[in-house]
C-alpha cells in the first residue's frame, strides 16, 4: 500500500486544530481566497503564526486542509462491493469539492500549479493521501475477487476526481447536480474496471 512521503496539518492540539480550521472558512467567507492571510487566520484563531506553521508549510495547506480534505482523510466503510465502494468514495470527493467556493478552488489550483515546489508537496501530501484510499478501495475488490488484480491508483483518482473537476470549474454546471453526477462517474469507472477495461 502506498503511503504518502511527508505529514501536512499535524496535529498539536485539537482546540488550536479547530480554531485554525473554523477562522480560515470565516475569513475565506469574508475575504475571498486573495485577501486570506496567514496572519488574519492566526489572529482570528487567536494563536500565533507560528502554532498554524507547525501544522502547514503554506497557507495553500492551511486553505486545502480547511475546505477540502486534510491528512487524516480515510477511506469509506468497506461495502462489500466495489461499485458501493466506489460510489462512496467519489460522494465524499464530489461533496468536499462541491461545498469549496469557487474562488478558493480556482485560487489554489492556480497557485499550486504556478510554483513547481508547492505543486511537488501537494502531489506528495493531499493528493498521495486521496490515493491512499482509492488504493484501500481497489484492493478490497482484489480480497473479494471482483478484481483479477490491482488496476493502476491514479488512473482510477484521475477517473474520479477528473469529471468532477470538469463539472464544478470548467463547465460551472449545477452544484446541487453534484451528488447525482458523482454517482454516474462512479458508476462509470465501476463498470470499467469490472470489465476490465482500465
Amino acid at each position: 500500500m502506498i503511503t504518502p512521503k511527508q505529514g501536512v496539518g499535524r496535529p498539536r492540539d485539537s482546540q488550536v486544530d479547530h480554531a485554525i480550521v473554523r477562522a480560515t472558512r470565516e475569513l475565506l467567507g469574508e475575504r475571498g481566497y486573495a485577501g486570506l492571510t496567514v496572519g488574519a487566520v492566526a489572529e482570528r484563531a487567536g494563536v500565533g503564526k507560528a502554532a498554524i506553521y507547525r501544522r502547514y508549510a503554506t497557507k495553500q495547506e492551511m486553505i486545502f486542509s480547511a475546505v477540502v480534505h486534510d491528512m487524516q482523510e480515510q477511506a469509506p466503510p468497506d461495502t462489500g462491493s466495489l461499485r458501493e465502494d466506489l460510489a462512496a468514495l467519489c460522494g465524499i470527493i464530489a461533496a468536499q469539492l462541491g461545498s469549496a467556493p469557487m474562488d478558493v478552488l480556482a485560487g489554489l489550483l492556480a497557485d499550486i500549479y504556478g510554483d513547481s515546489s508547492l505543486a511537488a508537496r501537494f502531489s506528495e501530501t493531499f493528493l498521495a493521501r486521496e490515493r491512499l484510499l482509492v488504493t484501500e478501495v481497489l484492493q478490497r475488490a482484489v480480497a473479494r475477487g471482483e478484481l483479477a488484480e490491482l488496476p493502476d491508483p491514479v488512473t482510477v483518482q484521475a477517473l474520479l476526481v477528473g469529471p468532477v473537476f470538469v463539472w464544478l470549474l470548467m463547465l460551472m454546471a449545477d452544484r446541487d447536480k453534484v451528488p447525482e453526477f458523482a454517482r454516474t462517474v462512479s458508476e462509470s469507472v465501476a463498470n470499467a474496471l469490472l470489465s476490465g477495461v482500465v
